[in-house]
């Protein structure tokens, strides 16, 4: 845990072992700096608590029922208790009730080994649901080529409904139709592109089942058959943290590792789907130079010499005014420096401007 100031630290005992925490802390956030293990479904730390799902239940001395962790905030002095038979009983009413109204498609959903519906039912030992019944009016949403929408498998969590709206502030999603057919969606069932979507993919990140997948990793990689490759994201100067997924040495996928970097857990639609191009055939992997109207492939010391030797010629022929220098967001912002002091200083021209497409 991270140095607080005194005034600020505060003592709580779960299942018998003396905790510590920070004031304004939840409950569920001081059991998982902890490594104490409570489940959840609607809780994302990006999001503000919701409560919606009722799996981190708890008991608390001295307080009536079984509150939600997610939500309590933690006093000094506190008693929790996350494991009972209680607890147990209840988790696995909610897992058995969520089961009996889920697409158990399991064998091909690409969300197999990170659902976390999936990973609460294993761990309570959960194979099948007792509660038979009527289903969901479900169907699977035809929304272009990045995200897939499949209702069968959607727990109404409200997490895609959440951080649409508090973190990325488009909307896109709601709350639709009362009573059984209650789900999140676009409004009246329209596509993503007609309802504003952004396609960033903030709703795929944060599904913790297999209602949104992204289709651009579909069929492409399990989890456990991907090597995770952590790096920063080269589309802006921002500097995102990227995971990308890798299968065999090609890419099958992108995501953003939660409470790291400086984008904690969130992408951009180029960050999250943009790495096509790493495998296009007609991506350039060696400088060009042209020679006899023809462009041949050589070395970056014999391309930066061409390029120096003309630039040269230029300004000492028609003038320093005469060029101009594009540079990139992409870039650093010490190789931006660098970049317009080489307009400025050695060419003599303040033709300096920059594009993020580039």
């Amino acid at each position: 845990m991270r140095s607080v100031p005194d005034s600020d630290r505060i003592t709580l005992t779960i299942d018998r072992r003396r905790v510590e925490g920070r004031s304004g802390q939840t409950v569920l956030d001081v059991c998982r700096e902890a490594d104490i293990r409570v489940p959840t479904l609607c809780h994302d730390p990006r999001l503000e608590p919701s409560g919606a799902c009722r799996l981190c239940l708890v008991q608390i001395e001295g307080m009536r029922g079984f509150p939600p962790s997610c939500s309590t905030l933690a006093t000094d002095g506190m008693v929790v208790t996350t494991v009972s038979e209680d607890l147990t009983e209840l988790r696995r009413s909610v897992v058995e009730l969520l089961l009996s109204d889920h697409e158990l498609s399991c064998l091909t959903c690409d969300s197999a080994g990170a659902c976390a519906l999936q990973n609460i039912a294993y761990e309570l030992g959960i194979t099948w649901s007792p509660f038979d019944g009527e289903r969901h009016r479900t169907w699977e949403a035809a929304d272009g080529a990045l995200i897939e929408r499949d209702y069968a498998k959607c727990i109404a969590c409200g997490r895609c409904v959440r951080i649409c709206q508090e973190v990325q502030g488009c909307n896109v999603y709601g709350f639709t139709d009362r009573g059984f057919e209650f789900l999140p969606n676009t409004p009246y069932g329209s596509a993503l592109a007609d309802a504003g979507c952004e396609f960033c993919g903030q709703c795929v990140s944060t599904c913790p089942v297999g209602a949104l997948t992204d289709k651009l990793s579909r069929f492409k990689g399990r989890l456990w058959e991907v090597q995770r490759v952590e790096t920063t994201c080269g589309y802006c100067g921002v500097g995102c943290t990227v995971e990308y997924r890798v299968k065999d040495g090609r890419i099958v996928g992108a995501a953003a590792p939660l409470e790291r970097g400086v984008n904690r857990g969130n992408l951009c639609a180029k960050g999250r789907y943009g790495w096509g191009f790493t495998h296009h055939p007609d991506r350039l992997t060696a400088p060009l130079v042209r020679k006899d109207g023809e462009l041949v492939e050589t070395s970056w010391h014999d391309a930066i010499a061409v390029v120096a030797a003309n630039l040269a010629r230029i300004r000492d022929e028609h003038g320093p005014d005469t060029v101009a220098g594009l540079s990139s967001a992409k870039c650093t912002n010490e190789e931006n420096y660098l970049f317009q002091k080489l307009l400025r200083a050695a060419i003599g021209t303040h033709n300096v401007d920059h594009c993020a497409r580039l």
